[in-house]
């Protein structure tokens, strides 16, 4: 019947037999490479992870191996969640000034919701306290910065700044007998101003000026709830608060400074805000600053900061690795030529720009791309995650232009990067001068960048097995396809025969079973008796 059914079979079935076949996995293939290249990672192995394997016992559900996994896990599990966590950008743009601009120009949205989701839980953090409730202003305050709607939280603010207003003016008399009253302004809603200042201006002028009405509010609130902090954990909760918001106030007062050309005065108040709270680094005001001093050329300014933050207890990042390279760069670069340097070797001081280039290298490896313009720029998150892409781009849209101003910098760091990896491990599972890079910096970076960018990726991940096996798959269907269209009579012959051959052999299989079932059918062999007597 086989035989028959093939005989009846014309080669165009062959060919469309071949060619959906090639299809159907040309699709497959085409759908596990975009699933790679947007999660990281292959659909068909997640799905048979994630659902197959506990269908078919691949999970041990042994307590006691779990509570060992678990025991042994925890250390790995703790360092995972430190390595992957997001920062505050401490030279964020604002987002009415810079930001949407970008979004009225291009059409596109920057900031992803995950990002401006991070940016509204610390406003809630710093400028928020338990005892708001106690201010219709502040109250009105507390819920604009959970507010979803960029215009909602303006309005709030709008509305906060109106009823403080309302209420600021209260009847004192100058004298007790007199009928003469004198109309006191009590301080206004300072986080309202900020929130205006972040994102209802459109330009930095505008921006400045709303953050000069913040200070005189927030300095006004810091000096009264410095008087009464020891007088309870409630005036201590407003200390804090009020400390919070008038740092954050004179650090983007020096941004704007910094951004209108005027740096040098940005650098006094950056100086004076370190000096007045040197306990504040949450904020890293020490990263404006490098950046300033690097913008007025005060490279020696530049090493004392560096030598009192680049310190091994203190945690690192690619602001202060990467200027420390580019200072010991500086020095050697203008001279340097890879031709000579590989004829006389390399000299004290080219030696310890190289190390100190690789040493930024295996902190952020991402970097190099983006300051060698091998990578194009975006604009940087407000968040970043550490030795990942999104700080990679937050230093590169800042210090670019400090790079090519120093002749040479950028020719050094083209011709040494790459010797970088030939000294780290691979696999990744111990590192050089740093912790192993984390693993967890793909998923966290995506999550941080707008859909439009290329995330980079670091250690590149090897195609997963099920995309090379589709696209083998998908090639050789595509190729029987074809022989089969050319030569469908010789192409048919051989399909026969293969076909043949396969029901031959399980024939074979079968015929031997049924013998064997009826050999012992027929004898009716008994059971070994329990005897050792007994030999056969």
């Amino acid at each position: 019947s086989v035989s028959m059914f093939l005989n009846t079979l014309t080669p165009k079935f062959y060919v469309a037999l071949t060619g959906t076949s090639s299809l159907i996995s040309g699709l497959i293939l085409i759908f596990e490479w975009w699933y790679f290249r947007k999660y990281g990672t292959s659909f068909i192995e997640q799905v048979s992870v994630s659902h197959l394997r506990p269908l078919l016992g691949g999970v041990d559900n042994n307590s006691s191996n779990n509570s060992n996994s678990s025991n042994g896990d925890s250390d790995s599990n703790r360092q995972s969640v430190s390595e992957c966590k997001v920062w505050r950008n401490p030279l964020n743009l604002f987002r009415g000034a810079e930001y949407n601009r970008y979004t009225w120009v291009t059409g596109r949205e920057p900031l992803t919701y995950y990002d401006m989701n991070l940016s509204a839980q610390d406003h809630q953090t710093f400028f928020t306290c338990d005892s708001d409730h106690l201010r219709p202003a502040d109250a009105i305050m507390q819920k604009a910065w959970r507010e979803r709607n960029p215009q909602a939280r303006i309005s709030a603010a709008h509305e906060a700044l109106e009823i403080n207003e309302i209420r600021s003016r209260v009847e004192v008399p100058l004298i007790a007998s007199s009928t003469i009253w004198e109309i006191k302004l009590l301080p206004k809603c300072a986080t309202a101003y900020i929130l205006l200042a972040e994102e209802e201006a459109t330009t930095i002028a505008e921006a400045e000026k709303l953050f000069k009405q913040a200070l005189k509010a927030g300095d006004g609130c810091y000096r009264r709830s410095q008087q009464l902090q020891h007088h309870g954990s409630q005036y201590e909760a407003q200390h804090r608060r009020d400390t919070n918001v008038l740092v954050y106030i004179k650090r983007r007062l020096a941004m704007c400074a910094r951004r209108l050309g005027r740096t040098r005065e940005a650098v006094k108040m950056m100086r004076d805000l370190m000096k007045e709270f040197p306990l504040l680094s949450m904020f890293n005001i020490h990263e404006n600053l490098l950046e300033a001093l690097l913008e007025l050329q005060a490279y020696a300014d530049v090493q004392a900061v560096l030598a009192k933050y680049d310190d091994i207890s203190l945690p690192k990042s690619a602001t202060i690795c990467y200027t420390a390279a580019l200072l010991k760069a500086r020095a050697v670069s203008d001279k340097f030529s890879p031709e000579a340097a590989s004829r006389r070797g390399l000299s004290t001081a080219e030696m310890n720009a190289v190390e100190a280039i690789h040493r930024a290298v295996e902190f952020n490896p991402h970097v190099p791309k983006y300051l060698l313009e091998m990578k194009s720029l975006i604009l940087p998150p407000e968040h970043i995650l550490k030795r990942g892409d999104s700080e990679a781009i937050a230093y590169a849209f800042f210090h670019l232009a400090h790079w090519k101003r120093v002749e040479g910098a950028l020719n050094l760091l083209h011709c040494t990067w790459e010797g970088t990896f030939r000294m780290i491990p691979y696999p990744l599972e111990k590192g050089h001068l740093f912790y192993p890079y984390p693993i967890c910096t793909e998923t966290a970076d995506r999550e941080l960048l707008p859909s439009f960018h290329e995330v980079s990726v670091y250690p590149k991940k090897e195609l997963p097995f099920f995309i090379l096996f589709t696209a083998g798959l998908c090639s050789f269907t595509a190729m029987l396809a074809l022989l089969t269209h050319q030569f469908p009579e010789l192409m048919g012959v051989f399909a026969k025969a293969m076909i043949d051959i396969f029901c031959s052999a399980e024939f074979r299989d079968w015929n031997c079973k049924s013998i064997f079932m009826r050999v012992e059918d027929e004898l009716e062999i008994p059971p070994a008796p329990q005897s050792h007597h007994f030999q056969n």
